[in-house]
């Protein structure tokens, strides 16, 4: 019998399981992944960026979790050995319609405690020789990483510290009962008096394993991105980001300084036929029918159906993805889009047909829940996983 089981070998399961071990040393911990390594979905599948906290919502989880984690996560890193680079970054009004989204983006900034400079067109051009706009904020304190190196890192914590691991173990049935939750997986079963669970994209499957029916359900949407050729390494010196339309849910293309010190351009927001279907090509009969048989998530593509065209005719064709970065970065051309993995967002949908913004968790007696980890949570992971630790001592009355 464990203490506890940990469900998801991601970022924000492994951060958890390494802070429990460190408050409640001596507790019999056991994490579970279905996969052959740690960070394998959503963690190893971004684009690997120390975020700051410019768009969230005062006072939000969101914002609160992010302003914690960017500061956390370097000193993780410098703990660790871990390479990051604080690059700052960089958002660009190509017009006057954003220059007035830029101020406003600017306001919510200095809410959320950030230091930011504005520049003028000119002082853009001399930072940035090859982005056109007419001025920027300038955020220094966003950096880039490789998010499987910081989770990697924190598995070997959790092992040093008397935690088990086991990899390509998949949970195939969940059962809470007065004393125990008992999961069952392709390799046996196991036993915890708790559960934790941190399973991203089969956030709202494993709240059914457990007998609740989720008021959400989870839409995978495929963020695709591109490689610039190394000619265009040194292109930018900071991460370039346009400024978002408000009335969308995704923060628009941008150009990305990678850890290793290649530039990427991404990603777009198309809605994906499998969970996990990073390959345009992928498909699942079931996965689609789960999607596109939740009201909330037809009425999420009714409201945003011109949007998401768009978004689907520039995945299919370069040129629409191209103008959007040539808005801001004229010099590069359609041949400089190379291919480069996909990533899926797992993102929660009410069945009133919102997007959930903030975190969600869902709890019954001997579990806790984590349903909607959004953008930022790989930023966010240490304080998503300290948040976690306290409620769990709370609600299960650790000692």
């Amino acid at each position: 019998m464990y203490d506890f089981i940990i469900i998801g070998g991601g970022i924000v399961g492994m951060s958890t399981a390494m802070q429990l071990l460190g408050r409640f040393p001596g507790k019999k911990l056991l994490l579970l992944e279905k996969e052959s390594g740690p960070a394998q979905h959503q963690t190893g599948h971004n684009s690997g960026v120390i975020h700051a906290g410019v768009y969230y919502t005062p006072g939000s989880l969101k914002a609160k979790f992010c302003l914690e984690g960017n500061r956390a996560t370097k000193a993780f890193c410098d703990e660790n050995g871990i390479r990051y680079d604080e690059c700052g970054k960089l958002l660009v009004a190509t017009n006057e319609l954003e220059m007035e989204r830029m101020k406003a983006l600017w306001e919510r900034t200095a809410a959320n405690g950030l230091e930011r400079h504005w520049l003028e067109a000119g002082e853009l051009r001399e930072r940035e020789p090859n982005i056109t706009g007419l001025g920027g904020v300038f955020v220094p304190s966003s950096g880039i990483v490789s998010y499987r190196e910081v989770t990697a890192a924190m598995a070997r914590k959790v092992v040093e510290a008397g935690g088990e691991i086991r990899y390509s173990t998949a949970v195939t049935a969940l059962s809470e009962r007065a004393d125990a939750v008992v999961a069952s997986t392709d390799r046996g079963e196991f036993s915890a008096r708790h559960l934790i669970t941190c399973s991203g994209l089969m956030a709202d499957r494993i709240v059914r394993m457990l007998g609740v029916e989720p008021q959400f359900r989870i839409c995978p949407f495929r963020g695709e991105y591109y490689l610039l050729p190394s000619q265009h390494n040194q292109i930018v010196k900071h991460l370039i980001y346009p400024i978002p339309d408000p009335s969308m849910p995704f923060l628009g293309v941008h150009l990305t300084r990678m850890i290793d010190g290649t530039v990427t351009v991404g990603p777009n927001a198309v809605l994906a036929w499998k969970r996990e279907g990073y390959r345009k090509s992928d498909f699942s009969l079931g996965d689609t029918l789960a999607t596109l048989g939740y009201p909330g998530i037809l009425k999420v593509l009714r409201t945003n159906l011109k949007p998401g065209l768009v978004e689907l005719k520039n995945s299919l064709f370069k040129g629409g993805y191209l103008k959007l970065v040539q808005k801001y970065c004229p010099s590069i051309d359609k041949a400089d889009l190379t291919p480069y993995p996909a990533g899926v967002r797992a993102q929660a949908v009410s069945r009133d047909g919102k997007l959930v913004d903030d975190f969600l968790f869902v709890r019954t007696a001997r579990s806790i829940n984590v349903c909607n980890a959004p953008s930022p949570a790989a930023t966010s992971a240490l304080p998503i996983g300290r948040y976690i630790v306290d409620e769990a001592a709370k609600q299960f009355d650790l000692r």
